[in-house]
């Protein structure tokens, strides 16, 4: 989804906030680094035409290889190799401390009418083992990303090539290993690119639309050592399929489903409407607060499992579920937050009553399996429908919900949606976001419907990116 003026804004200011203060001994090193090159001019005239003969050397030869670029960002002392070329951790680099404080300035500043609004401050970010203002060193997260994956394309003489896409293109970076992904990860994918080799599978071509192996996604869990690999093709029909699947089965012992997911049509779209499982079980499974989750090769479920259970815990604690409420989970997924919640209250003696919605036809599948696992399938039921039709009908039929449960997509929530949930003036409502630009805009509309905002709180799902998560607490006025 492209990003609004807004969304820009945001993301400026927290790269701004995060780099300002190096500007000035950037500046500084470079014209140390200017000046030292000019007294080796001095002292070699010759230099200058061997390195524009080099220069242009190296140009032409980018524009003929399409990898040349990659290779010439690559930094073997930086803590990742390949991190110029891919973009994905523009942050690796630096401290871990610095990144939290840029993305609280960033918060601060987007929510400050809010707040100013409201009489209250956005709490202090949650980090990955830290708090932003905690004492002591802060840690260098590292193998948090439990779901990796990559696109492949054709290489020379039958090669399958795979990676991350090089920052602003679509050719592909070589990645031998990543240090943000759980390791093994990016074995797994690599392993999987040279099988397709092996049997002359052809990678998919995405401008000549040619080819079959397109993506593949691994999806490992936290807390158990289960595996899951969906594999992305063209068309149904592979040559060697068979032996395909079972030699990526093979990379791995842990691996427990290899999933095919059918995709032929054009974009950038990873996943299509066709999924089979070609291997093993039908779901692996994961386990957060205390609770056992199966998890479907299409279904939703979050990438960084430990700062999920952290942000679960805010929306939980926010909750402040009491004896008999009815909790409404929107855009459910697979069930984890309703069912966290109705699994921690039922731990301290308090019952209520699940109500789950969610279009996904397999995350509601997988959420209907995960209530019987948790024990909770007398008082938790799940709806497939869109969340905004299915909350207009129950503020028409006049039905009782205490506590609503957001987590919408990146669009964030609908006029109708919110209008309705202030409708049922439930007495408390949670909002996770992951993009808390959409957020603010919705928790205004929120506000102006008789709610008043308790709490924000921002919690740092990837580090090393300018990417933030927020919840918030309201409560009826």
């Amino acid at each position: 989804m492209a990003e609004s003026r807004a969304e820009r804004k945001a993301r400026r200011a927290l790269i701004e906030a995060a780099e300002g203060s190096e500007e000035k001994k950037s500046s500084q090193k470079s014209k140390s680094s200017q000046d030292a090159k000019g007294k080796a001019k001095a002292k070699r005239p010759s230099s200058r035409r061997s390195e524009d003969k080099a220069s242009q050397t190296r140009s032409k030869r980018s524009h003929k290889d399409p990898v040349s670029s990659a290779r010439k960002v690559v930094d073997p002392k930086s803590p990742c190799s390949i991190m110029k070329a891919c973009g994905g951790c523009t942050a690796l680099n630096r401290p871990y401390k610095k990144q939290l404080a840029a993305k609280q300035a960033a918060m601060e500043e987007l929510f400050a009418a809010l707040c100013e609004r409201e009489g209250i401050s956005v709490d202090p970010i949650r980090g990955m083992g830290v708090t932003l203002g905690d004492p002591g060193k802060y840690p260098a997260p590292r193998g948090f990303r439990h779901k990796a994956a990559t696109p492949f394309a054709p290489g020379k003489e039958g090669a399958v090539r795979c990676g991350f896409f090089e920052r602003g293109s679509h050719r592909i970076v070589a990645v031998p290993e990543c240090p943000v992904e759980v390791p093994g990860a990016r074995q797994i994918l690599n392993g999987i690119a040279r099988e397709a080799e092996r049997l002359h599978i052809p990678a998919f071509n995405e401008d000549k639309h040619l080819g079959l192996l397109r993506y593949a996604v691994v999806r490992c869990g936290w807390r158990t050592d289960q595996i899951m690999v969906t594999l992305v093709t063209a068309q149904r029909d592979l040559p060697h399929a068979q032996e395909f699947f079972e030699a990526v089965a093979a990379l791995d012992p842990h691996i427990v489903t290899v999933a095919q997911n059918i995709n032929g049509r054009p974009g950038n779209a990873i996943l299509g409407e066709e999924t089979r499982i070609v291997y093993g079980a039908e779901c692996m499974r994961d386990q957060l607060l205390g609770c056992e989750f199966d998890i479907s090769p299409t279904a939703f479920y979050q990438t960084n499992p430990q700062q999920t259970e952290l942000l679960y815990q805010l929306a939980i604690d926010g909750m402040d579920l009491h004896q008999g409420d009815v909790l409404m989970d929107a855009y459910c997924g697979s069930g984890t937050i309703g069912l966290c919640a109705a699994k921690a209250a039922q731990n301290k003696g308090i019952g209520i009553m699940l109500l789950g919605v969610e279009r996904n036809l397999a995350g509601i599948a997988d959420a209907r399996r995960n209530a019987e696992l948790n024990g909770l399938t007398r008082s938790a039921w799940f709806m497939a429908d869109d969340a905004t039709d299915y909350i207009l009908d129950v503020a028409d039929n006049n039905e009782r919900v205490d506590v609503l449960s957001i987590d919408p997509p990146r669009a964030g929530s609908t006029t109708e949606f919110l209008e309705a949930a202030c409708a049922l003036k439930p007495r408390r409502i949670t909002y996770i976001s992951c993009n808390p630009v959409t957020q603010e805009r919705d928790l205004h509309q929120l506000l102006d419907g008789g709610y008043r905002l308790l709490s924000i709180t921002p919690v740092d799902m990837f580090p090393h990116t300018d990417h933030t998560e927020t919840v918030a607490v309201l409560e009826r006025r």
